[in-house]
């Protein structure tokens, strides 16, 4: 209950800037609803929630970090977007220009959740026996780290994929280390984000 009105608490500058479509989404859903309209009341309560999405989306990329490393944020590229079909909200940042540059997505409601959670609870398969794929844990969630070596160029890339519930938090770093990757992901405020998003 606490952390409910904690969220609560944080949306509020959010849901005001919002505030006329999500009153007007849920007082159009109210009196579909009242009136037997129940497709359109459906309608309008996805608004009303996709309007929450937006607000979540744009609080947890006030909470992501400004710079990664040596890498700045590139906020004119920050995005949230939110979709009523397979996925919730989508929140993307990246970071970085020129050669060293990283991406940061963050996927509510992602389908590869459910198969990372099994993959997690084993831990043989999570770890692979020729070092492409491994579990690391950061802010105390366990996390897959998988890398790729691009045979042409021979250059190594790594992704971390985060499940937080039914969220699922991406890093992806071309041309890094593991070492590099697990930096970068420690600057990730991971518990703080999964509240938001619960």
């Amino acid at each position: 209950m606490k952390n409910i009105f904690y969220l609560f608490f944080l949306l509020i500058p959010s849901l005001l800037v919002s505030a006329q479509d999500f009153s007007k989404n849920l007082a159009t859903a109210k009196t579909s609803y009242g009136s037997g309209d129940l497709e359109n009341a459906r309608f309008a309560m996805q608004q009303a929630m996709n309007d929450i999405d937006m607000a979540i989306g744009r609080e947890v990329l006030k909470l992501l970090p400004a710079k990664m490393d040596a890498m700045t944020s590139n906020a004119k590229n920050d995005n949230v977007t939110a979709n009523t079909g397979l996925t919730g909200v989508l929140i993307h940042r990246d970071y970085g220009t020129g050669a060293k540059t990283c991406n940061l997505d963050i996927m509510g409601n992602s389908p590869l959740v459910a198969s990372l959670n099994a993959i997690l609870a084993i831990p043989f398969m999570g770890n692979s026996g020729d070092g492409t794929q491994k579990i690391i844990k950061v802010d105390g969630y366990k996390g897959i780290l998988q890398k790729t070596v691009d045979s042409e160029t021979n250059k190594t890339d790594y992704t971390l994929q985060i499940p937080l519930n039914s969220t699922l938090l991406t890093l992806a770093v071309p041309n890094s280390t593991e070492a590099e990757v697990t930096k970068l992901a420690g600057t990730i405020p991971v518990q703080q984000i999964a509240k938001m998003v619960q």
